[in-house]
């Protein structure tokens, strides 16, 4: 069983002036032989679809053959906009599957826009559509089953597990069942943040070509006006992945990686920490001052902020 201990407080909601709550998490930098931790970053968590990019290294090295664009979409927890479904919808025409193959649950777009132009939630407008397109067309080329491909011990989640155990450095700590239905392996902080390391460091093979495929591509990797696609497409080099329950992960070529997990699973303190920890790292760029806060609005209108603590990184 994994029970997450408290972290320290990292994030304020500031709104008139007046600190109404607060985030606490936890967070790991790697920067060259440098180790900064905050909370408990060396305790297992769930990194959600943070996981997503070292499963599709898992895909890649088993024999999925797929363009950089779908590539990216194997990594991704796109928004369901249209460049999204039309690439997987390729994916699976590609190994003669339908969307009815998919294993993932239906549900509506994340982008607003997407979702009011939606006739109502659907297999393939779910944001882990790739990554179970790239599950079915790794099965047909190792002639596995298709049918009961997210069971722990199909043998394509075997494999996955073992790399991501292998990219992390750490075996997997639990496996349980994503909200994808897929499942879900279990690392620390630092074994996540060393495994973002591995891929954006890379100088070929699976996880070079994962990595290439993200930063080519980082509308694909999530979506228009979302963290992950914005600091991608701001800080070159960078690769990075949001995850459901606050968890966010970023490498930089230099080989400097960062990990949050915010205790309460908000995203918007996730981003934040995971911005400052960025800089902390020694990224640049006019993103991470467009990121670094995020806006409190009363009335339609901002009248406060949500942003890491002063002297926390």
């Amino acid at each position: 069983m994994i029970t997450l201990r408290p972290g320290v407080v990292l994030v304020d909601v500031v709104r008139s002036d007046v600190v109404e709550s607060v985030h606490s998490g936890h967070v790991v930098i790697l920067d060259g032989d440098d180790v900064i931790e905050l909370g408990d970053p060396r305790q297992p968590l769930f990194p959600r679809s943070s996981n997503k990019p070292l499963q599709a290294v898992g895909m890649r090295q088993l024999g999925l053959d797929v363009p950089p664009p779908q590539l990216a979409l194997a990594a991704a927890s796109h928004s369901g906009e249209p460049q999204h479904i039309e690439g997987v919808s390729a994916m699976l025409a590609s190994g003669g599957f339908g969307e009815d193959d998919l294993g993932c649950p239906a549900a509506w777009p994340l982008d607003e826009t997407a979702r009011t132009d939606a006739r109502g939630p659907r297999r393939i407008t779910m944001n882990c559509s790739g990554k179970h397109a790239a599950m079915l067309l790794t099965c047909r080329t190792n002639g596995w089953p298709s049918k009961g491909y997210l069971a722990a011990d199909h043998p394509l989640q075997l494999a996955l597990r073992n790399t991501v155990g292998q990219l992390a450095g750490e075996p997997v700590a639990a496996v349980g069942v994503d909200g994808c239905g897929a499942p879900l392996f279990a690392l620390s902080l630092v074994g996540l943040a060393r495994a973002f390391r591995r891929l954006a460091t890379a100088d070929g093979g699976a996880e070079r070509e994962v990595a290439d495929a993200m930063r080519a591509h980082p509308a694909l990797v999530a979506g228009s006006g979302r963290a992950a696609s914005r600091l991608m497409a701001g800080v070159p080099g960078l690769i990075a992945k949001d995850g459901a329950e606050g968890v966010f992960a970023a490498a930089l070529p230099s080989g400097a990686a960062v990990a949050v997990k915010i205790d309460d699973g908000a995203q918007r303190a996730a981003e934040r920490v995971a911005v400052a920890a960025l800089r902390r790292a020694g990224a640049t760029g006019a993103v991470l001052d467009e990121l670094a806060t995020g806006a409190v609005l009363g009335g339609g209108e901002p009248v406060g902020a949500i942003r890491v603590r002063p002297g926390v990184l």
